[in-house]
């Protein structure tokens, strides 16, 4: 059997998966994320590390000995700063982070020519960014760094005791040359940032240490499995639903909402809305990253103090359309297609007579149409797809998926069981025991639902260009 790991920003997940690629046995196991400071997101790694031995004991029990193989994806962007000893000296700055703006200014003040390969937006909460922080204001501490890891790959320094990452996480740190598939020595030069710091980059699926005693110990498994270097996120869910090939697509809703679209090729640009990364082998793809997704959606039903049961009763059930209100959902800035730390989220329009069950209800369609802005964005630099994979927890109600297919007027595959990244992961570790030679080789597994087709939306572009209308009200008074 062959063990997938996924280290989410609130839990980490366990999977194994059998020589045909069906699915044994999963467990997870939450943590925490602080906040010490409005704005600040942090996790201390060794609540990782716990979290880890939790779930994959759960997921492994009476099982351990048959592991062949480990796979991992995790968080991206993330920044854990390692000593001279490879500890942490401090808590990750997390993707959610946004105290580097003054760090996104200095960068943006670069020349273009040192910019354009990194083929991706400057925009706080990316490693790049939080290392320049910590140089600014924890000096100490910055001086004392050796290296700086992603969380998935702290998590196999504690697996393997070896030091690699790459390139679907480097690719996402803000460090990375996108096109030329390296560390962008130019841009490091330009900010004096030591190449010295960074991990040596490997391919994904190749075997990027074996499992030690010590961390066997801890897990109940054996000692020496061949662990491969792995995915981020983003790229080991692609890669976990089977979507490898230029034009597949997904929609991917969770704490924060991604667009994942394969492509052919990139053309780097200079402070693009959407990403640009690499994926498994030499695969590349593009993706608005929404910022808004559950999170608002929590923050919002704390607002309104209602349940999730409430939520979806009065957002669909017992529907009184929104009366007029257009909510933003912005709660926590936002990037694509936005690039504005500054959104905020707010409700507008509204009018004596107008009840909390349509309020609610603005909420579901503010962030419905988010998602349409992005993906009108994303359209409109060449992307296109004639469906769309569904996946991730915040997009499991039928209710919920019909507005979303509605609005985007595109039809939409639910793809649920379980966590696609994991899924991914676990096949990496599929490959690093030898059992599959290459990606062609594996059976992914088939999960997808019935298609959600999209209906007739009566007023959808006025309420879609009120919407935009709104954001853009708001934000220049």
């Amino acid at each position: 059997m062959y063990l997938g790991i996924d280290l989410g920003t609130g839990s980490v997940k366990a999977l194994l998966i059998d020589d045909s690629g069906r699915i044994v046995a999963e467990a997870s196991q939450a943590y925490g994320v602080s906040s010490p400071m409005p704005g600040y997101a942090e996790t201390a790694p060794t609540e990782w590390w716990a979290g880890t031995v939790v779930a994959v004991r759960a997921c492994c029990a009476g099982r351990g000995a048959a592991v062949r193989g480990i796979g991992l994806s995790g968080q991206a962007h993330g920044l854990v700063v390692l000593d001279e000893k490879e500890k942490p000296l401090r808590p990750a700055i997390l993707w959610a982070d946004q105290r580097a703006t003054a760090e996104m200014d200095a960068v943006l003040a670069l020349s273009e020519d040192v910019r354009r390969p990194l083929a991706n937006p400057v925009v706080s909460g990316m490693a790049g960014l939080s290392l320049l922080w910590l140089r600014r204001h924890e000096p100490a501490i910055h001086a004392a760094i050796r290296r700086i890891l992603s969380p998935k790959d702290w998590l196999r320094l504690v697996l393997t005791g070896e030091v690699a990452t790459e390139p679907s996480d480097a690719s996402m740190t803000l460090l990375y040359d996108i096109d030329g598939d390296r560390w962008a020595t130019g841009f490091l030069t330009a900010l004096s940032l030591d190449p010295a710091l960074l991990a040596p980059v490997v391919e994904s699926h190749s075997v990027a240490g074996q499992l030690t005693a010590a961390a066997a110990a801890e897990l109940g498994l054996p000692a020496g499995i061949p662990i491969a270097a792995g995915l981020s996120d983003t790229a080991s869910c692609l890669f976990g639903m089977g979507q490898t090939k230029p034009g597949s697509t997904i929609l991917q809703v969770g704490s924060g909402i991604q667009i994942m679209s394969v492509v052919e090729s990139i053309e780097p640009r200079v402070q693009p809305f959407y990403n640009s990364y690499r994926g498994i082998g030499r695969s590349l793809y593009s993706m608005a990253a929404l910022q808004n997704g559950g999170t608002v959606f929590e923050w919002a039903r704390s607002v309104l103090g209602a349940s999730w049961a409430e939520m979806y009763r009065a957002g669909f059930d017992e529907n009184a359309g929104n009366g007029g209100i257009v909510f933003l959902p912005y709660a926590a800035g936002e990037r694509a297609p936005l690039l504005d730390p500054n959104a905020a989220a707010a409700w507008a329009h509204m009018r004596l007579g107008c009840t909390r069950g349509q309020l609610i209800r603005s909420v579901f369609e503010g962030v419905a149409l988010a998602v349409r802005d992005s993906w009108d964005a994303m359209r409109g630099i060449g992307v296109s797809a004639d469906r769309i994979l569904l996946t991730g927890g915040g997009s499991t109600d039928p209710r919920w998926q019909q507005l979303l297919a509605d609005i985007l007027q595109v039809p939409l595959v639910p793809a649920h069981d379980l966590g696609n990244a994991t899924i991914g992961a676990a096949c990496l570790g599929g490959i690093a025991a030898g059992h599959w030679r290459s990606v062609g080789d594996i059976p992914f597994p088939d999960h997808l639902g019935a298609t959600v087709g999209p209906r007739p939306f009566e007023g959808l572009d006025a309420l879609l260009a009120q919407f935009r209308a709104t954001y853009r009200g708001l934000r220049q008074g």
